[in-house]
């Protein structure tokens, strides 16, 4: 497949697909608020998740399961406001989609038309086949996602590798083919075997971006909190930490302090 990149002026579901069969790898990050989304825009990241990763890195959560649907429309609308070019995909937070499509459905128009979000990301396979078909049929583009699924967290009672099993690894897969044919226009495949996303990533025609698994498949997502090195608790081997903002902000807060006290700050420069 060809490497060749390609400069988009707005990027968007289709874009990705094409991007996939050129041999392009997909970029994509988190993010939160307006300034942020500003700075990931600019940067060139082809998709921001609104992920309801804003639960933990955001609000303090030790899980996705608390935010709401307000909130992640909140996260959602800030975001839209700060980019030009990228895709927002906006996750449908827990409890919005799981048991009634139509509730599924009414959760999608609301992120749509209240945040101006361009797509929306649920997590599962089979057991939310009906809910995604009708937020298709709404007209609505829907991203996949499958492997380890933050939102079943007490289900799974752990956050290691999904997929190592035979029996786990094949549902996997009939549920990225089932996930393809229903219309989704991408996969996320969280912390599954390398080997196993590649599979994947070959047996379908729709872009498969992992995290945590591997480098065979169509492109890679960070939460952007963790590769900037804000957060220094989360410590997976698939996280690579491209700063240490967590000792540059504290630098910078303690001089702060350190020139607000002793008087330095404003100096005769600083004043009006």
């Amino acid at each position: 497949m060809s490497t060749a990149k390609k400069e988009y002026k707005r990027i968007t579901t289709k874009t990705l697909v094409d991007m996939k069969r050129r041999g392009e790898k997909i970029s994509m990050l988190t993010a939160y608020d307006y300034t942020m989304a500003k700075i990931v825009d600019n940067a060139g990241i082809d998709v921001i998740l609104v992920g309801d990763s804003a639960s933990n890195v955001m609000a303090g959560h030790e899980t996705t399961l608390p935010i709401t649907l307000d909130q992640m429309i909140y996260h959602a609308s800030s975001v839209v406001r700060g980019i030009e070019r990228s895709l927002v995909v906006v996750d449908l937070p827990f409890g919005t989609y799981q048991s009634d499509p139509k509730e599924a459905l009414r959760s999608a128009i609301r992120i749509m038309k209240e945040s101006g979000g361009h797509s929306v990301k649920l997590e599962g396979g089979k057991e939310i086949k009906d809910s995604i078909k009708k937020i298709l049929n709404a007209g609505i583009p829907v991203m996949g996602h499958l492997g380890l699924t933050p939102q079943s967290i007490y289900k799974f009672g752990t956050y290691t590798v999904r997929a190592k099993e035979e029996e786990e690894a094949e549902k996997l897969k009939e549920d990225a083919i089932m996930l393809e044919q229903t219309g989704c226009f991408a996969i996320v495949l969280e912390k599954v075997p390398a080997k196993l996303a590649e599979e994947v990533a070959k047996s379908v025609s729709i872009p498969i971006i992992g995290i945590g698994a591997g480098n065979g498949v169509d492109g890679q997502v960070l939460v952007t909190h963790d590769m900037l090195g804000m957060t220094h608790e989360f410590n997976p081997r698939f996280l690579r930490r491209y700063l240490d903002m967590y000792a540059e902000m504290t630098t910078a807060f303690q001089q702060y302090g350190k020139d607000v006290k002793s008087g330095d700050f404003p100096n005769e420069k600083e004043l009006y």
